[in-house]
């Protein structure tokens, strides 16, 4: 008997570093298609000149993921094209944002 646990049950190991880079291939996914990154700036209230600058800002770069947990169908490809699990961004996003208020420490 195989006492490994099937990989949906293994717990995401990520840490604030490989988070923060998910997140940044995130953006440059975003920005690879002028209309994801309009959606995104539009939604943020962000506009093209001033992305630079809100990119240096704390909370940033959850944002980012924030935005692509919001909707199932841009979760998906984007996990998809990088070939990760879509946990692995809610992953990521929780340890850049902290848990949700609602879950348990």
């Amino acid at each position: 008997m195989d006492a490994r646990k099937p990989l949906a049950a293994r717990p995401l190991r990520i840490t604030h570093e490989s988070a923060s880079a998910l997140a940044i291939d995130a953006l440059g996914w975003l920005a690879a298609d002028p209309e994801r990154l309009d959606r995104f700036l539009a939604l943020t209230g962000i506009d093209h000149g001033s992305l630079r600058a809100a990119a240096s800002e704390a909370g940033f770069l959850s944002a980012i993921l924030d935005h692509l947990c919001a909707d199932e169908a841009t979760l998906l490809a984007f996990a998809t094209d990088i070939g990760k699990p879509p946990e692995m961004i809610g992953a990521a996003r929780e340890i850049l944002a902290g848990p949700a208020p609602w879950t348990n420490p």
